[in-house]
This record gives structure tokens, sequence and C-alpha cells, in this order.
């Protein structure tokens, strides 16, 4: 690879989609032509503009006022300094580093890679595949502050945490940015102690608690899929959470993520099945004045056809009589 194409190839052929493919190229430049993977990945942390935020943070919520309330430093404004670093020697300032470089050294023989254990909560492996279908299903944005991916590098994380029973399923996995990945251990004091257990709520009599396991059709972790005994139209099916729960508006996240994922595979299963379906209502009764008879949520997935009804503007407006046309 010579000049002119070198040249050439960053003037007119790079196609970027971020930064990283001339900071490596200007970093193996200034490296007489050979760099380490890690000193490549620190010059693109260098332009990580999101991640300097995090740390400026750290800087100031938690050592910078652990240090100024020991009197060790000050702040003025956004700097801060060393009071007493004038009258110094040098000696003494390279002994000081010494020691400081001792202090970190000891502790990360002590913890190794458990100290930045705040920057992933989605401890242990999770495969390539499932990372990819959760930043799929969140849209490459993060599900609490709704960061994009291009701005801020995102992880799975577990809602439930694995030290408190959360388990591996899709359904307990959701896209963070590493900065509310973080700030969710330091300021979410839910506790969640018999959150596991709250997941096997059963309630005797109920219809979809003491389901007929021949009827399901489809299952995750936490939600099960039935075909509708009185179906609307051919293949109406019912996703219900497993978990004894009233309505939608009771259910947890990770309920949430479970119902959704049936329905988007029973979807396209449905589809399949059948080449005449070309539409699907979603619905649900939540409360007694909104038509629910039995008191455990369950979501109704029903097929649409060309034609199954006259005029299917206003689709369910129709649940009240003559809304549906406008």
């Amino acid at each position: 690879m010579n000049y002119n194409q070198l040249s050439e190839f960053i003037n007119s052929k790079m196609r970027m989609s971020h930064i990283y493919q001339p900071v490596m190229i200007k970093r193996l430049l200034e490296s007489g032509g050979m760099s380490h993977q890690d000193e490549i990945a620190k010059a693109i942390l260098q332009y990580d503009e999101a991640q300097l935020e995090y740390y400026v943070k750290i800087t100031n919520n938690m050592v910078g006022r652990v240090l100024r309330n020991h009197g060790i430093v000050g702040k003025e404004k956004k700097r801060y300094v060393l009071p007493g670093y004038d009258d110094l020697t040098q000696s003494q300032v390279s002994k000081l580093i010494s020691l400081c470089d001792s202090k970190i050294g000891e502790y990360i023989a002590k913890r190794g890679d458990k100290i930045w254990a705040h920057r992933n909560h989605a401890s242990g492996y999770i495969s390539g595949t499932i990372r990819y279908e959760v930043l799929k299903r969140a849209r490459y944005r993060c599900e609490l502050c709704g960061i994009s991916a291009h701005i801020k590098a995102l992880e799975v994380d577990h809602i439930i945490p694995r030290n408190n029973g959360g388990s591996d399923d899709i359904s307990n996995l959701q896209a963070l940015c590493y900065s509310c990945n973080a700030m969710k251990r330091d300021r979410d004091d839910t506790d969640f102690r018999g959150l596991k257990e709250s997941y096997e709520h059963r309630e005797d009599g109920c219809l979809f608690c003491e389901i007929d396991k021949e009827r399901i059709i489809a299952e995750n972790e936490l939600s099960y899929a039935i075909r509708d005994k009185f179906p609307v139209t051919d293949l109406h099916t019912l996703i219900i959470p497993k978990r004894h729960v009233h309505n939608y508006f009771g259910l947890a996240q990770p309920e949430v993520n479970s119902t959704n994922s049936l329905i988007a595979g029973l979807k396209s299963e449905l589809e399949l099945r059948d080449k005449l379906i070309t539409g699907f209502n979603i619905g649900m009764n939540n409360g007694q004045s909104a038509g629910q008879t039995i008191f455990h949520c369950h979501i109704h997935l029903v097929p649409r056809r060309d034609g199954d009804v006259e005029n299917p503007r206003g689709g369910i407006r129709h649940f009240i009589s003559g809304k549906g046309f406008y």
C-alpha cells in the first residue's frame, strides 16, 4: 500500500458509518505502521465524548467528593487542584506517584476484572445471537433513556439480575447504554427478593392458571399461547402470561417482553400457514367495563383477511357500536 493508494482510499473509497476507520489508520501512522489492538481501542476512546461524560460524573460525584471531604483536593469551577503541590520537591512528587501506582496495582491484583463489574451487569456469557435479538428488538436504542447505539455503546442487561434469580431467557434481557446500566445498580433500591417466586403465582379456579396443557400451541418462560375457544376469525389466538395477573397494566417488563415475543413469532407463523391473512387486530379487555370476563390478562391476536367483513374501516373502534365509521 503506497501513499497514492492510501490517500485515494481515505479521500474517495472509505465508506464511514463511524469515525473508527480513520482513527485506526491515524494511530498506525503515528506508531510507525504497527500498533497493539489495545492502543487502537484507546485512540478510538479519545473521541468518545459520551464515555468522557460518564467518567466526569464519576470524578465529580464519587472520587472528587470523597477527596474534597478529606481535604486532599480542592475545586475551582471545573478544575481540581492539589493544595500544597508547589511546596513538594520533584523527588517527593515522584515518590507519591509511585505510591499511587502501587495502590492501583494492589487493588487490581486483589479484585481483578471485578473492579469494572459496574460497567457490565449482564455478567456471564450471552451469545452473539441473543445479543443481536435483544438489540434489534430495542431498535438499537437504550430501553431506559432512548439514546442511540451510535452515540453510546449498548449493553445487554438482565432486568432481574442473575444473583437475584433472574434467568438468561430473552424476556429477562434488555438493551441499556453503559451509563444507564451503571446507574441502575447505584440508584435502583428495589428489593428483588421473592420476585422469582412471584412469577410462579397461580390462582385456584382460574381458567388460564389451570389451562389444559394440550391446548398450548406455543410458550416461553413467562407466557403461553392457545387458540380462542370462541374465535372471531379462523386461527384467533390468545397470548397469556403464566403468572396470575388481572390485566395488561399489571405485567412486569419481562412479561411484556415475553408476550411481545410470542405475538411476533405467532404472526409470522400464521402468515405462513394461511396466505389469505392480510392483517391483524391485537387487543385486550382491561376491566369489567371494558368487557373483560376472565380476570387473568390475555391478549387477542386476531388474523384478518380481505373481505372477512363488508367494511373493515375503523377496526377496533367497533368495540363501541357506531364508533367505527368516521
